[in-house]
């Protein structure tokens, strides 16, 4: 048998414990080549839409960065798997130090291992990609909503860069924890396992501390969703949500390293509790578990609270993007004090004629505004006649309204939006036609389609409008054209029509006389930005929580030996098959839900600061839904994965005894 054999053959005898990082690095592999895929894709080079320029490089770069992120997590993972496997071969290399193998062959061992695992993820990871090329150009092309704008080709610079960058990391990686691994003690890797465990110790004082960090901590992120901007910079407010994210991660480290240790020894204090059954046994073996598993607890909490958080906001930010387009309206056109009235007339002809051709059935309300100022001139509302109202109103089938006099006035505001500016209450004043004048504000309807162009406008009667149009020097009145279509997702190629037509630029839309706006179009925008988000964030956070599964795993299996020898040891003192079990379910139920409970609780805080943000200007906005589905899920996720390492574990624990 060659050396390399010797190698190979050591692999295939540890597969129970190195399939899960071969498994967790095929993972990682797959997905950064996924998105050297995208990003090399040759429509990603020139336009990728019709509608934006823009969005093939804010992708491209997005993918690029998304393969930073998940190589530089690779590293560290590939580190933390490996160093894990070295700890469990301890005695494994001491007898081979015995028997006669040097120092070098020893290193040389280590690294040809790591060298065949991690060639293998790469071959396996890069192939699967191949394969699924195809179904995942499609899917990322639905999720971005471009059509059969990204079509199949083979991706040679993808597979090479991904080729060439995890060689390099499994090269490195494997040549720096060969250098690592020392064999001067001899009877210490021998002896590694016949260490007793030094009695766990945790401070009371810094088991109040992590709750401390991390209340700040959420105090912090909270006070920046709320009034940091009223009082702070933005660099300040960057700085404070790093800041508060430091101490919420500074306070989970001691809460598992210290906090937990310390409520497991209050616990076995009480002696009712501690000697009740099993719990004595259970309550020992979690209190010495807890102190050696509190930095995988820790990683694993914090992996995959940042994965909850980048999925669930990627997956409320569709809600946030469209309400960002803020008009009912499909085709909305705004004439600007310069535009004659032939010229308005003249190109809200080429509108409705190619509406007309395209067979689009629509409304068209054409509100005059004209500016007016308040309360000592210190306000500006945009002021709307009674009757001009009225007629548009009917035109979409809302109720007419009436005034009485001039002081009696109404504001329609735009649905869903919630503004500080301008200042509403009971009255306003004006001057318009002679001395200060009250005007009362009776009622406010929120009415989207006739609450434009701003947040707020004010409903006056004719002959105060006129009044204004007399005495004011703004000399601001300006028309509005809204078009309102059901099917307005369906309008983008009429909509590109229109603005041919006119010749109208929607990039340099200072430059005319008059600008509009097409919501198919924002709308199209909206979804390439969320569709890009969604796939850099679902993939990094799908890596990031598949490796918190690893290290649940490397931390389960690779103590199965010395609990094989517990277990056998203590049903020979009497315990019976269904006690182990259940001392066994506990302490397993533990390690996987134990992280994941503070992994969500950090990213429900986190989801509640962003409702919290999103609320001051957005006033029906909502992540419930969205949280609710994206924590569920990764619940049920994790769920059903302890249940299958529950069934494994048992079984390779009890196979000696019970099969």
């Amino acid at each position: 048998m060659t050396f390399r054999q010797f190698a190979l053959n050591n692999v295939l005898r540890n597969k129970r414990i190195y399939i899960g990082h071969f498994l967790s690095s095929t993972f990682a592999v797959m997905i950064f080549f996924i998105y050297g895929l995208l990003a090399f894709h040759p429509n990603m080079q020139g336009n990728l839409t019709e509608v934006s320029v823009t969005m093939n490089t804010f992708g491209r770069i997005g993918f690029q960065v998304s393969q930073y992120i998940t190589y530089f997590f690779s590293i560290f993972f590939v580190l933390y798997s490996v160093s894990a496997f070295l700890k469990k071969r301890k005695i494994e290399f001491g007898i081979l130090t015995v028997l006669g193998l040097s120092p070098r062959q020893l290193n040389k061992l280590i690294f040809t291992e790591n060298i065949v695992i991690g060639f293998a993820s790469i071959v396996t990871g890069v192939g699967l990609g191949l394969i699924l090329t195809k179904l995942i150009l499609l899917m990322s092309a639905t999720v971005l909503a471009i059509g059969n704008k990204l079509p199949f080709y083979f991706p040679i610079k993808a597979v090479l860069v991904t080729g060439i960058a995890f060689s390099v990391l499994f090269i490195l990686v494997s040549f720096f924890i060969s250098k690592t691994v020392k064999v001067s003690e001899l009877i210490e890797l021998i002896k590694s396992k016949e260490k007793p465990l030094p009695e766990p110790k945790s401070s009371v004082w810094l088991a109040v501390l992590s709750i401390v960090l991390i209340g700040l901590g959420y105090a912090g992120v909270f006070y920046f969703a709320g009034d940091a901007r009223h009082h702070l910079t933005g660099s300040e407010m960057t700085a404070l949500l790093v800041a508060g994210v430091g101490l919420v991660v500074a306070g989970t480290y001691y809460l598992f390293t210290q906090l937990s240790v310390y409520v497991l020894k209050v616990m076995k204090k009480n002696a009712q509790l501690y000697f009740n059954k099993t719990n004595l046994l259970t309550l020992s073996e979690l209190t010495y578990r807890m102190k050696e598993n509190a930095k995988t607890f820790f990683l694993v909490a914090i992996i995959s609270a940042a994965a909850f958080t980048a999925i669930g906001t990627s997956s409320a930010m569709e809600d946030v993007l469209l309400k960002q387009l803020g008009s009912p309206f499909a085709i909305e056109y705004h004439s600007r004090e310069e535009n004659t009235l032939e010229q308005e007339t003249e190109q809200i002809l080429v509108i409705e004629k190619q509406l007309d051709l395209a067979g689009f059935d629509y409304i068209h309300v054409s509100p005059t505004y004209s500016i007016m100022r308040v309360n000592n001139n210190s306000s500006i509302m945009y002021a709307l006649s009674l009757t001009d109202y009225n007629q548009n109103a009917e035109k979409i089938g809302s109720p007419i309204q009436t005034l009485r006099d001039d002081q009696d006035s109404f504001v329609i505001q735009q649905a869903n939006v919630n503004r500080d500016e301008p200042p509403l209450g009971d009255a306003v004043t004006h001057q318009y036609g002679g001395s200060p004048k009250q005007l009362n504000i009776n009622k406010i309807m929120d009415d989207s389609y006739l609450g434009q162009p701003h947040n707020h406008v004010i409903v006056i009667t004719d002959s105060l409008y006129e009044s204004i149009m007399k005495h004011s020097s703004d000399h601001t009145e300006r028309a509005q054209h809204g078009f309102i279509i059901d099917n307005w997702q369906d309008t983008i190629a009429v909509s590109k029509k229109i603005s041919d037509e006119l010749n109208y630029d929607t990039y340099n839309s200072n430059s005319y006389s008059y600008y509009m706006t097409f919501l198919s179009i924002n709308w199209q925008q909206m979804k390439e930005v969320n569709g890009i988000l969604s796939i850099l964030t679902v993939l990094v956070g799908i890596v990031f929580f598949v490796f918190a599964c690893s290290f649940l795993y490397f931390r389960l299996f690779t103590d199965l030996d010395k609990d094989q020898e517990q277990y056998q040891m203590l049903s020979k003192i009497g315990l019976s098959f269904k006690e182990l079990k259940k001392v066994v379910v506990h302490q397993m139920g533990l390690l996987f839900f134990l992280p994941m409970a503070v992994a969500i609780i950090h990213s429900c805080m986190a989801f509640a600061a962003l409702q919290q943000l999103l609320e001051s200007e957005y006033t029906s906005f909502s992540v419930i839904q969205s949280s609710i589905v994206v924590l569920g899920s990764f619940l049920g996720l994790q769920i059903i994965y302890f249940f299958v390492m529950r069934r494994n574990y048992l079984h390779q624990l009890y196979r000696e005894k019970y099969n």
